[in-house]
């Protein structure tokens, strides 16, 4: 079957499922099946770890920071997220786990890869599985089927070994009571909180500000910084090299027929009435009853969208159940199937999900179509010249990169080139620099040189880069002048939490001397106050998202009235008395007992997991050659 899936090919691109799935393996740390250096990052029981590969899973890892963060990652998270040091853990993770896998003699068999593949959603279309599509995708990502069948087999692999650990990892009632209790348990205390800002008084000599600056000199030096210079090869400046004939752009047109076809689909709204799929026949037909009757309501003229606000218990249940336009691939089968086959206005028979029971109202039908070559010429004319003239973009950087020696000067083969650099100022870490779109790409590939090292070409989507550092700046310590502002800041910053500090202490000592808060409180000219009802992860009320506040307040109880010490928050130190607990009911831990345990289930295992993992790391033998990547 993987032969047959290999001929075959389709030319529809998914280009985001594919990622999420190639993500996936790569989560493992799977390298590149290109040639591997010798240079070794690390071994793994004997077993190399190359450059290559540990430079492929930080790549990825970048790129799905990118996708999270957006334009707002920069060099100071990358650094805070220890991305480097992630990047080699999961490649030595996977050269662990496979070798556990061998020893178990765990094995995935080609029909057992072949069945897998073939379901994967990246390579359906409304006919199942798609040849064509599948190795057309696999081009897109410059993989050959045998690349991506060996990830998916190693990660298969992966899957049974974890699996087979996390198997008999159990939860009992017991367990899913405490966390409830835990997790729903209510406190109120009582509080006094000393604001930073109140100390508005604070006397500063220069005498202090320079001792101050003598004590913490480490604090105000200046990061290193590095000063490039560099060519942008833009697609806009090769659009007249391009040129275009009426059949080039028949041959697009016809070679990729699925890009000018716009698949059914449905705009449609839903009430939902959950069930647990594994529930037993009394309580799916309890909640058919209850669905059948809402049905009723519905027939009987009853606003839909109204219906699903008062009894949906989907999300979209504030929308009065709008689902948007949709099409049928991504809705689960039985609905999809139901909501196709309906028209506009309709309103189904309830329909059996693995969610629970729906009726589903069908707003409107938008039928497939195909676009004309004549509808689709000006389209194809853009994209197919931005294309050439991007390539055209990247020849001319690849040329200037191939003809460059050690030691040139990238402003003077610029210049020789009839070219145009650019100079920056100097920069540091985390720093935006000016006419540069993506600045922390920028930032990056620029730190990564040596002075008058050329970098390889950069693709930062607005055009091809080639950047050369021409000059680099080290970390120094300031002269107290240039900084004194910041140091008279920091000084009266200091002494106010040291004078809000001692004031708590002091309140606390008499509360725990028998004294009354709001007594106590009059010396201080403070006045407590009462929270009211919290639950441990919640904000709480007049003072807000104060993490060591909330864990301290459920410390607390009729016994222990008292915290143990005054509590650092956002706005000041606080002191704070217990008032009252309230514990959650068997009643409403019954209503929830099935999610819970599920929810404790998953983070069981994998607890278990990553214990298991730890034993098999301490019992092995890993070595890190190449430490300055970490770095």
């Amino acid at each position: 079957m993987l032969n047959l899936m290999r001929k075959k090919a389709n030319t529809w691109i998914i280009k985001f499922l594919l990622g999420a799935i190639v993500i996936v393996f790569v989560f493992w740390g799977v390298g590149s099946f290109k040639s591997r250096r010798e240079s070794r990052v690390a071994t793994v029981n004997g077993e190399t770890i190359t450059i290559e590969e540990y430079r492929n899973s930080y790549n990825t890892l970048i790129e799905q920071l990118r996708q999270r963060f957006g334009n707002s990652l920069n060099d100071d998270t990358i650094e805070m997220l220890q991305v480097k040091k992630q990047a080699l853990d999961r490649l030595v993770d996977e050269r662990l786990l496979l070798q556990e896998a061998d020893k178990l003699d765990f094995r995935v068999t080609d029909a057992e890869l072949a069945a897998t593949i073939s379901k994967m959603k990246a390579f359906q279309t409304n006919n199942g599985f798609d040849r064509r599509l599948y190795q057309n995708l696999l081009n897109r990502y410059r993989m050959t089927p045998e690349q991506f069948e060996q990830l998916q087999r190693r990660s298969m692999l992966i899957e049974k070994l974890r699996t087979f650990v996390t198997d008999s990892v159990k939860v009992s009632d017991l367990e899913a009571v405490e966390w409830f209790k835990s997790e729903n348990a209510s406190v109120d205390i009582e509080y006094a909180l000393f604001e930073f800002g109140r100390y508005s008084d604070i006397s500063v000599s220069e005498e202090d500000l320079t001792t101050y600056f003598d004590q913490h000199k480490e604090t105000y030096k200046t990061r290193p910084g590095v000063k490039a210079q560099y060519l942008r090869f833009s697609s806009e400046d090769y659009m007249d090299k391009v040129q275009l004939a009426a059949e080039d752009i028949e041959d697009y047109f016809y070679s990729n027929p699925d890009e000018f076809e716009t698949p059914k689909t449905v705009e449609a709204r839903h009430i939902l009435i959950k069930v647990d799929q594994n529930a037993d026949d009394a309580e799916v037909e309890k909640a058919r009853l209850k669905i059948q009757d809402i049905l009723k309501k519905a027939e009987e003229g009853k606003d839909f969208a109204e219906l699903a606000k008062q009894y949906s218990e989907g999300p979209s249940r504030a929308n009065g159940g709008y689902l948007g336009t949709f099409k049928k691939q991504d809705m689960v089968k039985p609905f999809a199937d139901k909501a196709f086959s309906m028209a506009s206005g309709e309103i189904s028979d309830p329909v059996r999900t693995r969610f629970g029971w729906h009726l589903i109202k069908v707003d409107s039908v938008n039928e497939a179509s195909t676009q004309s070559l004549e509808d689709a010429e000006d389209k194809i004319r853009k994209k197919m010249m931005e294309d050439r003239a991007r390539n055209f973009a990247y020849d001319a950087a690849e040329a200037v990169y191939d003809g460059f020696m050690e030691g040139d000067n990238l402003a003077d083969t610029a210049q020789a080139q009839q070219l145009k650099s650019q100079t920056t100022d100097f920069f540091t870490r985390g720093e935006p620099v000016r006419g540069v779109s993506k600045s922390s790409e920028f930032v990056s590939a620029a730190f990564e040189l040596s002075p008058m090292e050329i970098s390889d070409i950069q693709d930062f989507g607005d055009g091809f880069y080639l950047i050369q550092v021409i000059e680099r700046e080290p970390e120094k310590i300031p002269a107290f002048e240039a900084v004194k502002d910041r140091v008279r800041s920091d000084y009266v910053k200091d002494r106010q939490h040291e004078k809000a500090k001692k004031d708590a202490e002091d309140l606390l000592a008499a509360l725990k001397a028998g004294r009354l808060m709001e007594e106590a409180g009059k010396a201080y000219d403070v006045k407590p106050a009462l929270t009211g009802w919290f639950k441990r992860n919640e904000a709480i009320p007049k003072i807000g998202y104060e993490h060591e506040i909330a864990e301290a307040a459920f410390l607390l109880s009729t016994e222990k009235p008292l915290a143990e010490n005054v509590i650092k928050g956002s706005k000041g130190y606080y002191a704070i008395r217990f008032h009252g607990r309230n514990e959650p009911g068997e009643e409403e831990f019954n209503k929830e007992k099935q999610n819970i345990k599920k929810k404790l289930l998953s983070e069981k295992q994998y607890n278990t997991f990553n214990n298991w993992m730890k034993q098999i790391r301490e019992n092995s033998e890993i070595a890190i050659y190449n430490e300055d990547l970490l770095r």
